[in-house]
């Protein structure tokens, strides 16, 4: 497995193609004599653009769809920001804040002159948790105080978004943290391709089914991540200094039916996440 192009529900591959954009893609609608026109003419209904977030300002969004294509789109009071059910109360509705980078979207668009407008924006509330935690994971810094651990925080001390560059999933038997040896190749491989990348930072998360009980479960979803995380640095040669945070999040956030056989498979996994601050990868 190599990083992977796709990554159900959760993060996808980036790929080469960008679309251009311009400075600000859309101003509040103003309100003109006798028409419905404002100040960058008619809107029309635009492509419903599924994938995740892979970059984002303050007010546009770029979204990477399954096949590597980049699509931005811009966002202003008018965007509807909608989750599914469970996370947000009425007391808490989702903003434009909550649009973190490596969230996956459906976004529902306007064409303007300037380009692509959101009208809505969707995603799930189980994808969120996974995006907030990527972002909470690499603001806790790194462990290791060496020279080159130092001289890597200075170039990105305050920065605190990163974009999501690939994941690659290695997979586990049933109350296992044993790698595979297909699996142990694909770590080495995903480190190699990281390698190439400035300043890329790996974030391991691990996960387990629904087999077992919860505090099973997360002890054993700790264990797998700090096993890849061992692997990575051991075998693979990534330097620890690269390496933000493990984190275990039990059977949360499943790529699969937990009911089936093989989706209890694709679900005892342990993601290995390639990101790059925003800072120094840009839009």
């Amino acid at each position: 497995m190599h990083l992977i192009a796709k990554r159900p529900r959760n993060l996808f591959l980036l790929a080469m193609l960008t679309l251009p954009v311009s400075g600000n893609l859309l101003a509040q609608p103003q309100s003109a004599p006798n028409n419905d026109i404002n100040v960058y003419g008619q809107k029309t209904e635009g492509p419903e653009i599924k994938g995740f977030i892979s970059a984002r300002t303050d007010d546009k969004v770029q979204i990477t769809a399954a096949d590597g294509s980049r699509t931005v789109v811009a966002i202003d009071d008018a965007t509807k920001i909608k989750a599914s059910s469970g996370l947000f109360g009425s007391r808490n509705k989702p903003t434009a804040a909550s649009l973190l980078n490596g969230l996956p979207v459906t976004a529902k668009t306007l064409q303007a002159d300037g380009g692509l407008v959101a009208s809505q924006i969707i995603f799930k509330n189980n994808d969120l948790k996974t995006a907030s935690m990527i972002r909470s994971g690499t603001a806790q810094g790194f462990e290791e105080q060496t020279a080159a651990t130092e001289a890597l925080r200075g170039r990105m001390g305050d920065i605190d978004k990163y974009n999501v560059k690939g994941t690659t999933n290695v997979n586990f038997d049933t109350g296992k943290a044993v790698l595979s040896a297909q699996a142990k190749q694909d770590l080495c491989a995903a480190t190699a391709s990281a390698d190439g990348m400035n300043n890329a930072l790996l974030l391991v998360v691990g996960y387990t089914d629904a087999t077992g009980s919860e505090d099973f479960n997360q002890v054993l979803s700790e264990k797998r991540a700090s096993r890849v995380v061992n692997y990575l640095q051991q075998a693979c040669g990534w330097k620890p200094y690269r390496m933000l945070t493990p984190t275990g999040m039990a059977e949360a956030d499943p790529l699969a039916d937990n009911e089936t056989v093989e989706g209890k498979a694709q679900n005892r996994r342990v993601a290995v996440n390639v990101l790059v601050s925003k800072g120094l990868d840009g839009l």
